[in-house]
């Protein structure tokens, strides 16, 4: 693969994530709360693990939203009236997100909680 091809195979993706985060709510809130989640992580000092798992947490849930939104697009392409495949569709992909989303939020209770216990 040519270098301009690689380039612009960078530039296509972050013209989605660009277009992720512009459009989708969700996304942004994903993305305020992993900005809070990596503050908090600084200031609690989390191990190397700690912050794999975090970090791991945070681009699953992030990707997963990208995935979401991009068969949203796709479904309404190919089905733009209301079809009930088309919506079994979406409701999937967002239990997808919703499912990485409440783990994400279970190995963050199960770091910071004793973290922040030990502080008070």
């Amino acid at each position: 693969m040519s270098v301009q091809r690689r380039i612009n195979s960078f530039r296509y993706a972050f013209r989605g994530l660009a277009d992720l985060l512009r459009s989708q709510v969700n996304a942004r809130i994903h993305l305020a709360i992993s900005v809070g989640v990596l503050l908090a992580g600084f200031w609690l000092g989390l191990s190397r693990l700690e912050w794999i798992a975090i970090v791991g947490c945070m681009a699953l849930v992030l990707a997963l939203e990208a995935v979401n939104t991009a068969l949203e697009y796709l479904t309404d392409l190919v089905s733009p009236g209301q079809h009930p495949l088309a919506g079994k569709a979406k409701d999937v992909a967002a239990a997808a997100v919703l499912v990485a989303a409440f783990g994400a939020a279970v190995v963050g209770l199960i770091i910071f909680l004793p973290k922040l216990y030990a502080l008070g």
